[in-house]
């Protein structure tokens, strides 16, 4: 039976982690703050004291890190490395040049996803990297994710993801300054979402997150400081490609000020605060 590994355990890391405990394997976790790793414990994880600890003992070992480079330590011939967490491309390249040098295989696999769809295991996985070691996850894969995507070589998940968030980020904008718009033209917002979910513009996220900001309810499933870290590196990237990225800009612009007026840790959605909502 493979032995799995898991270093991470916050919004997301932790139902992810979860999952994987739950198909009955051998799991090892790791977190930096000692105290978040109790639930799983309960529930039958081994907790270590570090990450050089997690990853010499699991055969894999999956991060979901704001810092993934910190965990590089214990990786090996037989001690591989699946990278979860959202970095741009050249970050994702120096891991997985790390990780081969160590004799590991590396494979990238951010998730497109918040918390619910972490705890349900209806994450995407853009995996990129080993496509070996991407068939040998499969089974964690399979238990995080409803579908996993496999993208090409090491950077393509980066980038697939920094894309990904960049359009959630631009939506989310649009869709509070809908609302703020609505209300100031003195409509019934809760209308509005009546009809943006009968026709094209329905989408879950619209759905989901909807409700609560009109309930002024921005409980954290994705932090607003990650969305806005996302579209700086998305902004980067089309930087770095010559890609004019207008509608993205005007949106990361609009989350720094949402992260300025110390929202940082409340839902992406809070962003809608600084648009009128």
């Amino acid at each position: 039976m493979t032995r799995w590994g898991f270093l991470g355990l916050g919004i997301m890391g932790e139902p992810m982690a979860r999952n994987i405990l739950h198909t009955g394997c051998e799991l090892r976790v790791w977190n930096r703050t000692p105290e978040k790793c109790s639930g799983l414990e309960n529930e039958g994880a081994v907790v270590c004291t570090n990450p050089a600890e997690v990853c010499a003992a699991s055969d894999i070992t999956f991060a979901m890190l704001a810092d993934p480079a910190a965990a590089r330590c214990g990786l090996g011939a037989g001690h591989d490395y699946v990278d979860m967490s959202t970095v741009d491309d050249n970050t994702s390249k120096a891991l997985a040049a790390a990780a081969v040098a160590e004799g590991a295989r590396f494979l990238e696999a951010p998730v497109s996803g918040t918390r619910k769809p972490a705890e349900d295991g209806n994450l995407v996985i853009l995996a990129a990297g080993d496509r070996s070691l991407c068939d040998d996850a499969t089974p964690a894969l399979d238990a995080m994710g409803k579908m996993t995507v496999f993208v090409g070589e090491v950077g393509q998940g980066a980038r697939m993801k920094l894309v990904v968030n960049m359009i959630m980020g631009g939506m989310m904008t649009a869709f509070g300054e809908g609302l703020s718009l609505a209300k100031r033209s003195d409509l019934d917002p809760a209308v509005l979402l009546d009809v943006l979910a009968a026709g094209a513009l329905a989408n879950p996220m619209f759905a989901i997150k909807g409700p609560s900001m009109l309930a002024g309810k921005f409980a954290p499933a994705f932090p607003l400081k990650h969305m806005q870290k996302d579209l700086r590196l998305a902004l980067q990237m089309g930087d770095d490609l010559a890609q004019p990225l207008a509608s993205a800009a005007a949106a990361n612009a609009a989350f720094i000020r949402a992260r300025d007026a110390g929202f940082a840790d409340e839902d992406f959605s809070a962003v809608g605060k600084v648009l009128g909502l």
